[in-house]
């Protein structure tokens, strides 16, 4: 769980350096499809500082014809123009359709009872979440395409012939991270029926390192996830055993359990060599290999890819912001490896159903829906999202917080319950979200220096569990 850290820092600087009075800007109005990642990107400034600048409140929501402030001192505005829309050729058993403003690419599925996915494959549509007024977009009406996605930017493994299996349930289910499943009975009275143990790997170690923890939890009646990343962080360049994993992950499946996630938080350097953090490589050289594996190993196994550290900081070399990283992935054919879209949300200090009024700021990572939804809507709906840590920390019988975790200062022991309720009647309702694992059930090391694992137990250190009581209540007594 390193997000938290990460963004508390990154989006504090960018607060800080970006509060400053523009010595320069010009006048830009909005145009359909616009939206400020791309502005950023055209203009040579950055999503926070025009959010900050303009006093935009939610990043993810302009408007077209409004004016902006685009700070530049030389730059000269570029003329706006129209994409380019060229009829397409209509395959047979298919109709098309103009987009219309405020369109998205889920209401057009929706009116025409097809999916997002199947629109996105025939027209190839690089980005779902980006189409404009006047694109005229093929519609299936007939059996939608069911392939994957289009082809890898490098090609990929070929997949070798798998099992025939029942696809992973849909239905959404509640688990929690547990340091030793001490606490068995409470977490089945919130309604968890999954554990989660995450294993940190080193080259030539043995699966039977987890088999115990595997079989204690299935004899406790619950269904186990194994997260598996590497033991070493800041690992230096060419150091992870890709072999040597796929085949420890070969093993573990053997073992039985329910769930396998396939490393953690690889757009970062403290989980991935600095210099080779691409999307590219983990699909080709971990994921799908991985997922193979697992599959020939025990067909019953999810598979969930490896869940990225929440970030809007990006060098290329030392970090790639989640967004940028999980279109890579995208990309590069991930869907064709993995049963659930792995997600961490861990600093969330408000309410999951609202996404203004963060302490930390306007950056998407603080918000529970603007998260879900990218995730989901990057995948184009093809793949449910898996949380794999979802966590609310507070400080209630500690003695204060890490500087990097100030933004949790106001949260209370009954604002977690109360959220953690809240996210899970949101995930369980939307149909968006196939498994939420509790980020934590009973750790008890508390770095104040560092990372305060204890304070987002729900087992507080008084031995109470205020979530526990709320989650059995909308998880309909468990």
């Amino acid at each position: 769980m390193k997000k938290s850290r990460i963004v508390a820092i990154v989006v504090a600087l960018v607060v800080v350096l970006v509060t400053v009075t523009v010595a320069s800007a010009f006048t830009y109005q909005i145009q359909w499809g616009d939206t400020l990642w791309g502005l950023s990107r055209r203009f040579g400034t950055t999503v926070e500082t025009l959010a900050q600048i303009n006093n935009i409140p939610n990043p993810n929501l302009i408007y077209a014809g409004h004016f902006l402030e685009i700070p530049d001192g030389t730059a000269v505005p570029p003329t706006v123009i129209p994409p380019t829309v060229t009829p397409p050729t209509i395959p047979p058993g298919t109709t098309t359709y103009v987009v219309q403003p405020g369109d998205t690419l889920s209401s057009i599925a929706q009116r025409f009872n097809t999916t997002v996915y199947a629109i996105v494959q025939v027209n190839n549509i690089p980005n779902p979440n980006l189409i404009f007024p006047g694109q005229v977009l093929i519609i299936p009406v007939g059996p939608y395409p069911t392939a994957t996605p289009g082809p890898s930017p490098t090609p990929g493994p070929s997949p070798t012939p798998l099992p025939t299996t029942q696809p992973p349930s849909t239905s959404f289910e509640l688990g929690g991270q547990t340091l030793n499943l001490a606490y068995p009975d409470r977490m089945q009275f919130a309604g968890m029926r999954w554990a989660k143990f995450q294993y940190k790997w080193t080259a030539g170690d043995s699966p039977d390192v987890v088999a115990s923890v595997i079989n204690a939890a299935h004899n406790q009646g619950f269904k186990v996830l194994v997260s598996v990343a590497g033991a070493n962080t800041y690992p230096a360049p060419g150091s992870i055993n890709f072999p040597s994993l796929v085949e420890f992950l070969r093993g573990v499946a053997l073992l039985g359990p329910d769930a396998i996630e396939v490393w953690n938080e690889q757009n970062i350097d403290f989980e991935w060599p600095a210099g080779e953090i691409n999307p590219v490589s983990y699909v080709n050289n971990m994921l799908a290999p991985a997922y193979q594996a697992i599959k020939q190993a025990n067909p019953n196994v999810m598979v969930i890819s490896g869940a990225l550290a929440p970030t809007g900081f990006d060098n290329g070399f030392n970090a790639w912001a989640d967004n940028r990283y999980l279109a890579g992935m995208w990309q590069a054919g991930a869907v064709n490896y993995m049963d659930c879209i792995g997600t961490h949300y861990n600093a969330g200090a408000t309410s999951p159903t609202v996404t203004v009024g963060h302490p930390g700021g306007t950056h998407y990572s603080w918000y529970f829906l603007p998260m879900l939804n990218l995730y989901y809507n990057t995948f184009a709906g093809t793949r449910q999202v898996c949380f794999t840590e979802l966590g609310y920390l507070s400080a209630e019988g500690f003695p204060g917080l890490p500087p990097n975790f100030s933004w949790a200062a106001n949260t209370t022991v009954a604002n977690q319950a109360q959220w953690l309720a809240e996210a899970v009647t949101l995930s369980r309702t939307g149909g968006k979200v196939r498994l939420l694992v509790v980020y934590n059930v009973d750790y008890t090391d508390y770095d104040i220096n560092g990372d305060p694992q204890a304070g987002y137990a729900i087992i507080r250190p008084d031995s109470s569990c205020p979530a526990c009581d709320s989650l059995h209540a909308v998880m309909g007594g468990g």
